[in-house]
């Protein structure tokens, strides 16, 4: 078996991963929490405790997804770029691992969105006719440096067929 990759994200997308993850959490408790409020002014007590009882899931989980899983999800994320391959490994629960050969690779990209901008980091896609296949939280220099790097390797081995 060949050895995993060595090479990791960029720490500050922890901080990325944490702020999405708060967002969604923040969102789904107004959208559960907004109609007990509401109905809560007009003293009705199984509101309260319902309200109560959501407010507690979603610091349960804003714990879970803001201060647990983006510390594991960083520790598993790994890629590596061989002379005729990617290589990525991902997953908590389910691991993955994807070793896309440069002969396969279609279009590469970079993307950022408005919380990887604020932290100066980018998501490289390499597509292929299976799918797409994304390494985020790379600097936009890195991310820049691999989609150039990646895309004229594609290219030769394509012209070696």
């Amino acid at each position: 078996m060949r050895p995993l990759p060595t090479k990791t994200l960029n720490p500050k997308i922890k901080n990325v991963w944490r702020i999405s993850a708060l967002v969604i959490v923040a969102l789904c408790w107004l959208c559960s929490g907004l109609p007990l409020l509401i109905a809560s002014v007009f003293d009705e007590p199984t509101c309260l405790v319902l309200g109560g009882a959501l407010t507690a899931i979603a610091v349960l989980c804003a714990v879970v997804f803001c201060a647990v899983l983006p510390n594991i999800r960083y520790i598993r994320w790994r890629y590596e770029v061989g002379e005729h391959e990617l290589d990525i490994t991902r997953g908590i629960f389910w691991r993955k691992r994807f070793v896309i050969p440069f002969i396969r690779v279609q279009n590469t990209d970079t993307k950022q969105g408005p919380i990887m901008r604020a932290f100066g980091l980018a998501q490289v896609t390499v597509s292929t006719a299976a799918g797409n296949h994304e390494i985020p939280g790379l600097l936009v220099e890195d991310a820049d440096e691999l989609r150039d790097l990646i895309a004229p390797q594609a290219r030769l081995a394509q012209e070696d067929l």
